[in-house]
């Protein structure tokens, strides 16, 4: 779900401000593991004692229906794909 993804507050209202997908920002100190599925819950245990990773969520399957494609079920329960980027990424401010 949509609402599952760690975005922190401030970052999502500026993108909906801004008309922006926060999938599609610059973003630094982000991590995307793909773990066993039976291992799931020891790894976010483990990365949730971190300070750095007090966020961490399990965000997603992997299935076979969706073989090559990653689906996000929205807020207001559709579905799309989360494609690649088209064209360039948004230039990071810091």
């Amino acid at each position: 779900m949509e609402d599952q993804l760690p975005v922190r507050e401030n970052v999502r209202g500026i993108c909906e401000l801004l008309g922006f997908d926060p999938l599609y920002v610059a973003n630094e100190g982000k991590v995307l593991m793909v773990v066993a599925a039976e291992d799931a819950d020891k790894v976010l245990e483990v990365l949730k004692k971190n300070e750095l990773g007090k966020e961490a969520a399990i965000i997603g399957e992997i299935v076979d229906k969706h073989q090559k494609k990653a689906w996000l079920t929205t807020g207001i329960g559709g579905r799309r794909i989360i494609d690649m980027l088209a064209g360039e990424q948004l230039p990071r401010i810091c």
